[in-house]
């Protein structure tokens, strides 16, 4: 850091650390330790704003600064970030991350009764399901339920529910990790 150029005040380090979880903001990445970047770099803008910080951990900041992430997807990256923040908890987010980068073959995630209301907000904005069923595999699909399926569907917990993304959660993830605006998921139902 060129001496020149002031220390970011730690109440602004502090929030761009809460607003990525202190972990990096590119949602296909997470880890951590992190250090805070400019999205537009420091020799252009000369300025330490919110808006144009994001915390990012080594790997995903040399990156950057090589052009492999460019300036567009570092801003909507940046965006989706306090979208989802301020919508959803860190478990719901997490619980978003985990339907689709383990659950193929890793088993079925299950909430007891008592802990629906943990994901509510992803429940009332569409974005995953309860089944009682165990399945969440689409009907068509080979190992899904049906005639030809002799799979018996057992269910270990009688006041549980299998979690599974619906249609729209699965394309709220695919925008949030290609760093694609998020603003259609609410297009019909407004934040409370």
């Amino acid at each position: 850091m060129p001496n020149d150029r002031p220390s970011i005040p730690a109440e602004l380090r502090r929030a761009v650390l809460v607003e990525a979880g202190h972990r990096c903001a590119i949602p296909t990445c997470r880890q951590y330790p992190v250090d805070i970047d400019h999205i537009v770099d420091w020799a252009k803008v000369q300025r330490h704003d919110f808006d144009n910080l994001i915390a990012l951990c080594p790997t995903c900041h040399a990156r950057k600064t090589r052009g492999e992430i460019d300036i567009k997807s570092m801003k909507q990256y940046k965006i989706n970030l306090g979208v989802l923040t301020s919508r959803y908890t860190d478990l719901e987010l997490r619980l978003l991350r985990w339907l689709v980068d383990y659950m193929p073959g890793r088993g079925r995630p299950m909430l007891p009764d008592g802990m629906i209301w943990v994901v509510g907000d992803l429940l009332s904005d569409g974005l995953i399901e309860l089944r009682d069923d165990g399945w969440l595999l689409p009907s068509g699909h080979p190992d899904g339920p049906g005639p030809n399926n002799f799979m018996k569907q057992v269910a270990t917990d009688r006041n549980a529910r299998y979690v599974s993304l619906t249609d729209k959660g699965r394309e709220l993830v695919e925008r949030w990790f290609g760093a694609k605006p998020l603003d259609w998921v609410w297009r019909f139902k407004p934040l409370d």
